[in-house]
């Protein structure tokens, strides 16, 4: 029986993908899993049992990945499963940030007396430009940045991509019409709207300064459905207030932007869909599910991806630096009590690696001290 807590509501459609050999809550005692959406874990204390944390969504920055990869604990994320619900919330924030909408509704919601004529006579205060035949920047081609790519192309707009990690995947996925940004210089000199969507790191905070708005085409409108502090709001109060910027769509607002005229200020809705909820809750349990049972990894942002498949006889999976000769020394441990190696996988990712055995015969718990032993073992499961 595995103990499964979660730390935030999460769909029931995810929860029952767990099964019976399961028990959920958010009151567990030493949970060997963890499924949660935006719960801040950072001051949590991590039980000794943990092995898997699984968020519910793409962003892992409420979780505190370094604590996790030095106890051995995958951290598990789920790209892609919301991706529709921003696309179309990106789609609705060009239109927002174009057509003044939302001033022109709450403009008609002040009228009293003959209203279709006051319509009549100060629509015109609210026109703005249509998005065909316009170009759209995107920055950052993952699940997201490539569907927003593909439905801006059916609103005959020319589309730009910038992404300098594009995946394999993810370029299959891309329209063949989508233009290709050399760097991101290229892309802001030319794009009529710019789309954000690169996960926050130590090298993207901030990357929307006052440099980046110095570089954008005069009158630009900036989306930002991906992450708050992706943009510089100093830089881009004055950008916005000298007209560099036409118009800022947010999905992050805080406390100097909401009250901006030229800001409209969505409250976190990219992911706020019922479909998208669903879709994160599950693609989370399956991942948690197959790594607790399996030892397979996949998305996660700590540790490599590992898949042997279903376990079908003993299995040991090991967390470990990724450091020369660990290999040589995890197979003398076994070669040393006589016992064979019918299947073996190692990957790394930076300073981490992880490492899949499946062996002939029973793994004894002197066998798992001695690959425990091991300088650099951060962490062995006998599955």
């Amino acid at each position: 029986m595995y103990k499964i807590q979660t730390l935030n509501k999460i769909a029931k459609i995810g929860l029952d993908v767990f099964g019976p050999n399961y028990e959920c809550g958010d009151a567990l005692a030493d949970p060997e899993g963890m499924i949660l959406r935006s719960f801040a874990m950072h001051d949590m204390e991590l039980p000794n049992s943990l092995l898997g944390v699984a968020r519910a969504g793409a962003g892992t920055n409420n979780i505190p990945i370094d604590k996790c990869s030095e106890k051995g604990i995958v951290v598990f994320n789920t790209p892609g499963a919301n991706a529709n619900a921003v696309k179309e919330l990106v789609i609705a924030a060009m239109l927002l940030s174009s057509r003044n909408i939302v001033g022109g509704i709450n403009w008609a919601k002040t009228l009293t007396g003959d209203v279709p004529a006051l319509v009549e006579k100060g629509k015109g205060d609210f026109v703005g430009p249509e998005l065909a035949g316009k170009t759209l920047g995107v920055v950052g081609l993952g699940a997201i940045g490539v569907m927003v790519c593909n439905a801006a192309q059916h609103l005959g707009m020319e589309v730009m991509g910038y992404d300098p990690y594009i995946s394999v995947d993810s370029a299959w996925g891309l329209s063949r019409t989508v233009k290709k940004a050399n760097d991101l210089k290229t892309l802001l000199q030319n794009s009529d709207y710019i789309s954000i969507h690169v996960p926050l790191t130590g090298e993207t905070k901030m990357m929307f300064n006052k440099e980046a708005f110095a570089q954008m085409k005069k009158g630009a409108r900036l989306l930002n459905l991906a992450r708050g502090e992706l943009v510089n709001n100093a830089d881009l109060a004055a950008a916005l207030d000298d007209g560099a910027v036409a118009a800022y769509v947010t999905d992050f607002p805080d406390e100097a932007m909401v009250k901006n005229p030229k800001v409209v200020a969505i409250p976190h809705l990219g992911a706020s869909t019922p479909e998208s909820e669903d879709n994160c809750a599950v693609m989370a349990a399956h991942e948690l599910k197959d790594f607790l049972e399996n030892g397979n990894i996949k998305n996660s942002v700590n540790f490599p991806n590992c898949d042997m498949g279903e376990k079908a006889g003993s299995r040991i999976s090991i967390c470990h630096e990724n450091k020369p000769n660990m290999l040589t020394q995890i197979a003398n441990a076994f070669a040393n009590k006589n016992i064979n190696i019918s299947k073996m996988l190692n990957a790394s990712k930076g300073n981490f690696a992880y490492t899949l055995m499946d062996v002939d015969g029973d793994i004894h718990s002197e066998t798992a001290g001695e690959i425990s032993g091991i300088d650099g073992v951060i962490r062995i499961r006998v599955i």
